[in-house]
């Protein structure tokens, strides 16, 4: 008997080491590498939902301003174009909020359509918002196309292709979010030139942070050419710069890579990566997509680099379950995606991220408590 309680003593004291973020004395976190995200989760308040009867919602970046508000730079697109239309209907907004948790206001558009003449004049999404030393800077996806593409949209339609293979990456600056965010004429990165390189025929869906030697890292979506319109494998690479508005430098390779014999049979592995970084290392929250960084156990899979190239999970890489819980009961009929982490002295406190509802007829962003 003695000896059972003691196993179940220490199996007891290391799920409470796993599941408490170890702090200083002034309330900061030490370290991430042993914080267990999923024992965190809480069940999702009704008030930490942000919906639109009039607009299918995606995309959530929030920020801190320095009036003390939050900020959240989000993507959406009219409800009755159905979930694909965000190609090529969607454009960036912005909401604000007194609580991190919301509730949200929306205030504004931020890119209005410009014209098809433009890299980004006809579609904006995929928001990613930081603050580094005073400014605002907002990485997104952006893309044109002169075809019509017929509506509800749907990705059977050889015009939606269009917008889809069109798909740069931009970077904007502001001094308030509220105010006006200066966008340029071109991408800050665009698909490589060599037509056999992993990113030669689109990129999307941007990641930043910037690290202890004050180095921007931006990870991305690419998609290779392979002679049809869907393209080839889908991956994630790297870029690097000495400033937020580049140039970047590309590393060759894909990052958020699993085993070489995993690799090579699957289409895609990761996707929509938020990114960070604490105390000289990087983490990444990326969705699982076929279960290689979490043994099929988790939607969202935690990891992190000491030189944002080389990914390896954390020691507790799951982050939510398939299914999430709301406040009343229910569960969640769709998964999270498009992940924002908001952090406070480096404690992770709100999971936000985009959820669909009633087979995506409609879609909002959720904040999840972090306990």
């Amino acid at each position: 008997m003695k000896i059972n309680l003691t196993i179940s003593f220490l199996i007891c004291a290391t799920c409470l080491f796993a599941q408490q973020p170890k702090l200083d004395k002034k309330g900061s976190l030490i370290s991430m590498d042993s914080v267990d995200l999923f024992s965190m989760v809480q069940p999702i308040p009704a008030k930490n939902i942000f919906s639109d009867t009039t607009y299918n919602i995606w995309c959530g970046s929030v920020i801190k301003g320095k009036n003390g508000k939050y900020y959240m730079l989000y993507s959406r697109w009219p409800r009755v174009y159905g979930h694909y239309a965000w190609l090529p209907s969607s454009e960036i907004a912005l909401a604000k909020a007194d609580k991190p948790e919301g509730p949200y206001t929306h205030l504004k558009v931020v890119f209005q359509q410009r014209g098809s003449q433009y890299w980004d004049g006809i579609c904006t999404h995929n928001p990613a918002a930081i603050e580094y030393k005073g400014k605002y800077y907002l990485y997104y996806m952006g893309t044109t196309g002169k075809s019509i593409v017929k509506q509800p949209a749907s990705m059977k339609d050889s015009c939606w292709w269009e917008y889809r293979n069109n798909q740069r990456i931009g970077v904007a600056v502001a001094d308030d979010p509220e105010g006006e965010w200066k966008r340029f004429d071109k991408p800050v990165l665009d698909v490589s030139k060599d037509k056999t390189a992993f990113d030669a025929l689109m990129i999307s869906n941007p990641a930043i942070t910037v690290d202890n030697k004050g180095r921007a890292i931006l990870v991305y979506k690419q998609v290779a050419k392979n002679e049809t319109m869907r393209g080839g494998k889908v991956r994630f690479g790297v870029a690097f710069s000495n400033s937020l508005l580049g140039p970047f430098t590309k590393h060759t390779e894909p990052v958020f890579q699993a085993k070489q014999k995993d690799n090579d049979k699957v289409w895609m592995l990761a996707e929509d990566p938020y990114l960070w970084h604490y105390k000289g290392t990087n983490y990444a929250i990326v969705t699982d997509v076929v279960g290689f960084f979490t043994n099929n156990e988790a939607a969202l899979a935690l990891l992190s680099s000491k030189d944002g190239i080389n990914w390896q999970p954390t020691a507790f890489p799951k982050v939510i379950p398939p299914r999430l819980k709301f406040a009343d009961g229910t569960m969640a009929d769709d998964k999270l995606e498009r992940p924002c982490l908001y952090i406070e002295h480096g404690v992770p406190k709100l999971l936000f991220g985009a959820m669909g509802f009633e087979k995506r007829k409609y879609s909002v962003n959720v904040a999840v408590p972090l306990k």
